[in-house]
Formats: C-alpha cells, sequence, structure tokens
C-alpha cells in the first residue's frame, strides 16, 4: 500500500464516512466537476444530487449512505461548489446534467445505481431516470419538485405571504412598484442583470426569502433591507436557480408527470416533512399518484 493510499486508508477507519476517492472529472464544454466517493467500494452503487439548482455537496451528505452497504458517489453539478468554472451557466442545462451524470456513472463502471436527491436534486433525479431508466436501480427522494415555473411562483406569492406577510412585504419592497404584480419574473430579472447595483439587492434578498421559507424554524423572518446594497460575498444559487428557472428547468411544461409512466417498475420512496413550505406535501402526492396510475 503507498503512504497515500494507507493515510486515506487511516483516515476512514478514523472517520467511515470519509471520501474514498476525491477527484475533477472533465465532462467537456470547459467544465470539471468535482466528484467524490463514500462507502465500500464494490457496494451497491448510488448517486446523491445536490439542490438549488446552485449549491453544491456537504460533508454531511456522506452521511445518507451506509459506509459499509453502499458505494456512494457526490458531485458538484456544473458551475456549483468546487467544480470549475465556478458560476458558469454556459453549456448549463438539465441535459447537460443528465449527460455528466451518465459520464461519473461510466467512470465509476456502475451498470445501474440508486439515485437519491431533494428538491432540484428530486427534479434532477426523476428527469435522469425517465432519460435513463435501464440505469436505475432505485429513486429515494426528499422534497419532491417538479422544476416547474408555477411552484417557484406559488411558493413566493401564495405561501410566502400566508406565513410570513411581513417578510412578503420586505421582499416586494426591493422592487420598484411597476415590478411588483410580478415579483418573481422580475427578481430573475435583476437577478440575470449584468449590472452589480442591479442583481445584487435583487440577489441577496432572493436568497434570504428562500433560506427563511426552507427553515422550520428560522432565526429571523425579516429581511435586513438595510444590508442588500453593502456589498458582502454573493451567494451562487440565486443566479443558478434565476438560469434555470426562467427557461422552465429546460424542460417541456409538465414533463416530469407526462413522462411518469418510463418509471414503471423502478423502486422508489419520497421522504416529505410536513411543514416545507418550498417544497410541500401536494407535490410529492402529485408524483405518487401519478406513478401510480402510469404504472
Amino acid at each position: 500500500m503507498t503512504p497515500d493510499a494507507d493515510a486515506a486508508s487511516s483516515l476512514r477507519r478514523a472517520d467511515p464516512f470519509a471520501p474514498l476517492t476525491s477527484d475533477m472529472l472533465d465532462v467537456g464544454d470547459g467544465f470539471e466537476l468535482y466528484v467524490e466517493s463514500v462507502g465500500r467500494a464494490g457496494g451497491i452503487p448510488a448517486i446523491y444530487l445536490h439542490g438549488g439548482p446552485g449549491s453544491g455537496c456537504q460533508p454531511d451528505h456522506r452521511r445518507l449512505f451506509d459506509p459499509e452497504r453502499l458505494h456512494a458517489v457526490l458531485f458538484d453539478q456544473r458551475g456549483c461548489g468546487r467544480s470549475r468554472p465556478k458560476g458558469s451557466r454556459e453549456h448549463n442545462t438539465t441535459a447537460h446534467l443528465i449527460a455528466d451524470m451518465e459520464k461519473i456513472r461510466e467512470k465509476f463502471g456502475f451498470e445501474r445505481w440508486i439515485v437519491v436527491g431533494g428538491s432540484w436534486g428530486a427534479t434532477l433525479a426523476l428527469a435522469y431516470a425517465q432519460a435513463h431508466p435501464e440505469r436505475v436501480s432505485g429513486i429515494a427522494l426528499r422534497a419532491t419538485f417538479l422544476g416547474t415555473r408555477a411552484e417557484v411562483v406559488t411558493g413566493f406569492t401564495v405561501r410566502l405571504p400566508h406565513f410570513y406577510p411581513g417578510l412578503h412585504e420586505d421582499f416586494l419592497s426591493v422592487l420598484p412598484p411597476e415590478e411588483r404584480d410580478r415579483p418573481v419574473d422580475a427578481y430573475w430579472r435583476r437577478i440575470l442583470d449584468a449590472d452589480p447595483a442591479v442583481h445584487g439587492p435583487a440577489a441577496r434578498a432572493w436568497h434570504d426569502t428562500e433560506r427563511i421559507l426552507s427553515e422550520h424554524k428560522p432565526a429571523r423572518t425579516r429581511l435586513d433591507l438595510a444590508s442588500l446594497n453593502v456589498w458582502r460575498a454573493l451567494p451562487a444559487t440565486p443566479f443558478m436557480e434565476a438560469h434555470y428557472f426562467v427557461n422552465d428547468s429546460f424542460m417541456t411544461a409538465n414533463q416530469l408527470l407526462q413522462n411518469a409512466g418510463r418509471l414503471a417498475g423502478i423502486p422508489g420512496i419520497i421522504i416529505q416533512g410536513r411543514y416545507d413550505l418550498l417544497c410541500p406535501r401536494r407535490r410529492s402526492w402529485k408524483r405518487t399518484t401519478s406513478s401510480t396510475t402510469a404504472s
């Protein structure tokens, strides 16, 4: 055993969730993806898909997989996390991400694998499974999101004012009055604007509002409006979300429900938080009933 391999083996004995491998994978179009694997080489293959779009994998995500039974792969999607170039949205669509997953599967020599994802990761998991059902041995979803504009608009214009009316007022106040009748579209336009004076406050407000909506007991329930125009590092997720959602996640209308029949025969499980305001139970129920009807 080489010194590096011996050190890695010692680390895994101390931490069973330490990576088996970590590499940068060239997938073309100028992108290199950060890819790591955890668990037991030769174990049941699985892949984890992070949310956003635009976030990235975290060390805690490794703990979703039994290190004695599974050989799991985690990767940062195009433009996300440790992948390069960070934040790039060119050649970055759902179809590109599905193709990247196939390159990763081939790299590890897996014939089939369990596909695991939550929120946007659930969207990508379903899109991949419908494109390559023969490569999927099972699906595990958390907080099902179908990647539609309607889901995002409902979250920010119906559930937001219902549960957090003060936060909703703050969210609207970032926009000029003439843009407040369609606030989500206005936010996306501003976030994708090249001018930092335009996209900066919008990206920060979107990020902070979304974070409050995603937490069961948020630390605060109002925006710090004074800080939105003060320079601080911009989160990457609002830019990637705007890029995907303004393009309907690069899918046709209701694509994932219409193609549910392609999942027939693939075992699956959905785990859903009762109080999730961004990905409510209704979507998981719709996903389940559509699959049952299709099969």
